[in-house]
């Protein structure tokens, strides 16, 4: 993937973009996902906060109920509300699961793996070779890479 790739709601007036290339793209099936969106999946690609740049206006930050009861943080445009990115528990505000549908080059980023299929959608067939769970997977190394695993331990230790 190339870095510098950009994005934005659907107005215009938020836009952003990434200044390195992703840890790791999610394609997330569960329900709270598939309610949220309105459709099937999600498509979330997962960066350092500190590597969006900001091109246009700051988002305002949603909370939403999550499955895990923890909540998680929704950037949305605060004219035409379209989430652009979102922040989980986990990192708090130092990580951004970027939603891959916002960024002006559709093709530009593809799913590292799907998660939680069990609950995924019928119809939905996975035929991209991609590693499948249903539910999230037991080994993050095996799935992210130890580029991308380095980056993700540097994040947690530097916030805490």
């Amino acid at each position: 993937m190339t870095t510098n790739l950009e994005g934005g709601c659907t107005c215009g007036k938020v836009r952003y973009r990434l200044k390195r290339a992703p840890m790791i793209t999610h394609c997330c099936h569960c329900t709270w996902c598939q309610r949220e969106t309105g459709s099937a999946f999600i498509v979330n690609t997962l960066i350092e906060t500190s590597e969006v740049e900001l091109l246009g206006e700051a988002p305002v930050i949603v909370d939403t109920p999550s499955a895990s009861g923890k909540g998680q943080r929704i950037a949305r445009c605060p004219h035409c509300h379209v989430a652009v990115w979102s922040h989980y528990p986990t990192a708090r505000e130092a990580a951004a699961f970027v939603r891959a549908g916002t960024l002006d080059d559709k093709q530009a980023i593809r799913p590292d793996v799907h998660i939680f299929t069990a609950s995924k959608a019928g119809w939905v067939t996975l035929a991209d070779g991609k590693p499948a769970f249903e539910e999230f997977y037991p080994d993050r190394l095996a799935i992210w890479g130890h580029e991308a695993m380095d980056r993700w331990e540097a994040l947690m230790s530097a916030r805490k």
